[in-house]
């Protein structure tokens, strides 16, 4: 029987609220209209000191939690089972952001800034379901493989290594390969690069063996865990004081992987516990990813303009847009079937078993 992992949950769902986050602090930087947001006459540039932090571990943190999340969906389903899951969830919400979501906020910061908008199909922020789609894809066949012989030398070598405090050292080496091999400039470009691809690859499987390995892995990163942010903290200085955040990928990389464990471990911690709100929340969180680059405009191009102070806008910007996706998500998206299916989320039959 596999336990329902509530940590994994919640450290999904503070991702995703990183993620949002993260796009507001965008419109408070120079560059920013740069890559199409919607921007501030004011910058607020020591707020990116913060998200530069953020920067180098909150994408890999949510490929590793997604590849955890396919152990937990083959326990109960074969491989055509989980593709078609897989693909009602991931791939359906994929065609209907390109097509729906993403051309409206296109469109909305043309708009904004006068400009003449012809939108050729793309999948904008939603990159990130396109790949993952691909990694179930690619990844499946081994995944089904290990799960049918978990009592096998190999995972059990697995379980034996990531026992350890070698479970860093090998993921962070896999990803100081990757970064060697493919040179990303800079190095958090992740969305619709190669880099991004086989970053998210690495993770996605790495994930995938956290859990296989069990008890032992968990357990190690609990009695480590003051280790990996006392690292994760000392490294992030090293970037900010010493090479004004232009640190040798080496450093970036064992940085990210020391925020990364210290977040699984401090989370398995303190967050493994079911709540009601985790409840609401873990469902709404998919919902308010798709949705909320459009009220990130919307509220960037009213708020904006007002004579207030930056970080008040910043701060009211936020609030609009996490406030406007569970608003839609609360009133449409969870009450209606057809948009229950366009943005992915499961059948209420299948959550009620969740929750016994």
């Amino acid at each position: 029987m596999v336990i329902r992992r509530f940590d994994i949950d919640w450290i999904r769902v503070i991702a995703i609220a990183l993620l949002v986050l993260y796009h507001t602090a965008i419109g408070f930087q120079p560059w920013g209209m740069m890559i199409a947001f919607i921007t501030n006459a004011t910058s607020w540039e020591s707020l990116w000191i913060p998200m530069s932090m953020l920067n180098v571990w909150r994408i890999p943190l949510l490929f590793f939690v997604s590849g955890m999340g396919v152990y937990f969906a083959i326990q109960n389903r074969n491989w055509k089972q989980l593709l078609a899951e897989r693909a009602r969830r991931i791939l359906v919400p994929y065609v209907f952001g390109i097509f729906c979501i993403v051309p409206l906020h296109i469109y909305l910061w043309g708009w904004h800034y006068k400009m003449k908008i012809g939108y050729e199909p793309g999948p904008g922020h939603l990159w990130f379901l396109g790949n993952i789609f691909c990694y179930v894809l690619i990844l499946s066949p081994l995944f089904f493989f290990l799960k049918k012989n978990e009592t096998g030398k190999f995972v059990q070598a697995v379980q034996k290594i990531f026992s350890t405090p070698l479970a860093w050292l090998i993921v962070t080496m896999a990803f100081i390969g990757e970064a060697l091999l493919v040179r990303p400039f800079p190095y958090e470009l992740y969305a619709m690069t190669w880099h991004g691809f086989f970053l998210g690859l690495l993770a996605f499987f790495f994930g995938f063996c956290f859990v296989v390995s069990g008890n032992g892995f968990w357990s190690m990163l609990l009695k480590w865990r003051w280790f990996y942010l006392f690292a994760a903290v000392a490294l992030f200085m090293l970037r900010w004081l010493l090479f004004k955040m232009n640190a040798p990928v080496y450093l970036l990389v064992t940085e990210s992987q020391s925020w990364i464990f210290s977040v699984l471990a401090f989370g398995h911690r303190y967050l493994n516990r079911p709540s009601r709100v985790l409840t609401y929340v873990s469902q709404a969180a998919y919902p308010v990813y798709i949705l909320h680059m459009i009220f990130l405009y919307l509220g960037s191009m009213f708020i904006l303009p007002l004579e207030l102070a930056v970080s008040l806008k910043f701060t009211l910007v936020l609030i609009f847009t996490l406030s406007s996706c569970l608003a839609v998500y609360e009133l449409m998206v969870r009450r209606i079937k057809l948009m229950r299916l366009l943005f992915g989320l499961r059948r209420e039959t299948t959550i009620k078993k969740l929750q016994k």
